[in-house]
């Protein structure tokens, strides 16, 4: 992995953004962020996996329906 124009492993750029999280007040904000950004993918994922069975089968339909009518 690429980081600052040099190769780092996944980690060592950890430890390094853990050690700027316990400087920084910042870190607070990015921790929130990160949370937040996790819990639009678990939404996401949920979502998907709820809604993509039923999606498939009716766009798996609609494929046929157009195939048959071509023929």
């Amino acid at each position: 992995m690429r980081y600052g124009g040099r190769v780092v492993n996944l980690q060592l750029l950890w430890l390094h953004i853990q050690l700027r999280l316990h400087r920084d007040d910042k870190g607070a904000s990015l921790v929130e962020y990160a949370l937040l950004v996790a819990l639009i993918a678990v939404v996401c994922i949920a979502a998907i996996a709820l809604i993509g069975n039923s999606a498939s089968t009716k766009l798996s339909t609609v494929g046929n329906s157009i195939d048959n009518t071509g023929s």
